[in-house]
């Protein structure tokens, strides 16, 4: 495999998700296994260390029942060794496979004694206090009242064999004739480490076929969780380089991937419209930039050939209407970029006033209505400017005698800007179409006097970023354009 090919393969969420939840489900099991293995050999130690000390006692019961130590009943010693030891550790009873070997443990309830019994005179006489006191040890011992000690050692009990491990337990009696002894008992762990080595044998043998067995179900159930994304990947490589209008293929799940289906079919469909409006709008930009241009050409080559017939006011009055049309595309396409208004407090009740009172060239009157309190919003002044500015000249257009501005307050914290003019009105078919780009009425389709049609959808578009709304109703005649917007500090 290419080296490539195979930084792809491993890159794979399959292949990475199948790697992981194998490597989850080892790491758990063995885990899991060393617990069970340790609790296993516990209780099974605990077992034979019951077993042993239950041995010491019955033993220890025979002795304090005054049997004689050449008659004891001794289990078997190949599982369960028994030694009676004295205080100066020599083997007193045992079964013959013990018979003339060593004490099979050095701990012990008279471990110590022994110990001093070994040393010197010297050491005896200097340590005289520190010694068990030999009356105390001699007293008779109750073998049920009694505690044992444990300890684990290895014992040759069949030489053969070899050394195995016990559980031996160390339990103190007293013998016939008052003599303190100890009796070792020991229980074969043999049976536990070979119950520990099967299972752990087991465990291994069990573990690569059930790591196969989860990271084949991983595979396959990834690859099936997968499918409808690469389902929906293939598509969408297809959609990218050609036809917007196609959508990727939704699963009938409720799940995650369902709702990446949608929400990419639901992307793909504003993304559609998107590039088709954006389409339209270069169509009609070009068109609209194309009769100014034309015509400036036009004066200009006739000038060139006959200067006398030159018409400076016919040019300044196409490079005017073509320094707005520029604007106005400039205005559009930050709106279109999503560029977000300023946050400033703007007073609508001044606003009006000032804007009004530089207007020199409008064909009717404007009458304005404002409060005598400041009406406040929050926004950029240069764009709410623009509002207001196209809404008087798109009422100029159409009124007859008069164009009537007023700002009020309304319910719910909002605000109201309302163009009325005395014109032929909107009928209501067109009043939603009209705040389209490019679009022009019947009585304002000439480009001179009607516009290039994008002034109404700015004012829509600044309106709606400012968290306002715009609609047309019925003047007294006439049109009236509503403005809402949010009062400053709402």
């Amino acid at each position: 495999m290419p080296e490539r090919a195979a930084r792809a393969w491993w890159r794979s969420v399959r292949v990475r998700t199948t790697v992981a939840a194998t490597v989850v489900v080892a790491v758990a099991l063995t885990a899991a296994g060393l617990v069970v293995l340790a609790v296993l050999r516990h209780n099974l130690v605990h077992s034979a260390e019951m077993r042993a000390e239950s041995t010491a006692q019955d033993v220890a019961t025979q002795l304090a029942t005054g049997t004689d130590l050449a008659r004891l009943r001794l289990p078997d010693a190949e599982s369960e060794p028994v030694q009676v030891v004295s205080l100066d550790r020599r083997v007193l009873a045992a079964d013959d496979d013990l018979a003339g070997k060593p004490p099979m443990a050095e701990f012990g309830p008279y471990a110590e004694t022994s110990d001093d019994d070994d040393d010197d005179e010297e050491d005896d006489e200097e340590n005289e206090d520190e010694k068990p006191d030999r009356e105390s040890l001699s007293q008779p011992t109750d073998p049920t009242a009694a505690d044992a000690e444990f300890g684990d050692v290895r014992l040759t009990v069949d030489d053969e064999d070899g050394p195995h491990p016990f559980r031996v337990a160390a339990l103190a009696v007293t013998i016939r004739g008052g003599q303190p002894a100890t009796v070792y008992a020991g229980s074969s762990l043999a049976t536990a480490d070979s119950a520990v080595a099967d299972a752990r044998q087991a465990m291994l043998i069990g573990l690569p076929p059930l790591l196969a067995v989860v990271a084949l179900v991983t595979w396959l159930v990834t690859r099936r969780a997968l499918r409808p994304v690469e389902a929906i990947r293939r598509q969408l490589a297809e959609i990218m380089d050609g036809d917007l209008s196609r959508r990727v293929p939704e699963p009938g799940s409720r799940d995650e991937i369902g709702r990446l289906a949608s929400t990419t079919n639901a992307t793909l469909a504003a993304l559609e419209e998107s590039t088709e409006r954006q389409r339209r709008f270069i169509a009609d930009a070009a068109h609209e930039l194309r009769s100014p241009i034309a015509s400036l050409r036009t004066q200009l080559e006739v000038a060139q050939a006959h200067p006398e017939l030159l018409e400076v006011d016919g040019l300044i009055g196409d490079t005017i209407r073509l320094e707005h049309l520029a604007a106005d595309l400039l205005l559009l396409a930050r709106l279109d970029a999503g560029e977000q208004p300023r946050s400033d407090r703007v007073d609508l009740t001044v606003l009006v006033r000032e804007e009004l009172e530089h207007r020199v060239r409008d064909r009717v009157a404007v009458r304005i209505a404002t409060p005598k309190e400041p009406v406040a919003v929050t926004g950029s002044r240069t764009q709410l400017a623009r509002v207001l500015g196209n809404l008087v000249d798109n009422a100029q257009r159409h009124a007859a005698n008069t164009v009537d501005v007023a700002v009020d307050h309304a319910a719910d914290e909002r605000v109201v800007l309302s163009v009325t003019d005395d014109g032929p009105g909107v009928p209501p078919a067109d009043r939603d179409r009209i705040f389209q780009r490019f679009v022009r009425l019947d009585d304002a389709r000439s480009r001179d006097e009607g516009g290039a049609g994008l002034g109404l959808a700015i004012v829509r578009d600044v309106v709606e970023r400012h968290g306002g709304t715009i609609h047309v109703t019925d003047g007294a005649p006439g049109a009236r354009f509503v403005v809402t917007l949010p009062a400053a500090g709402t």
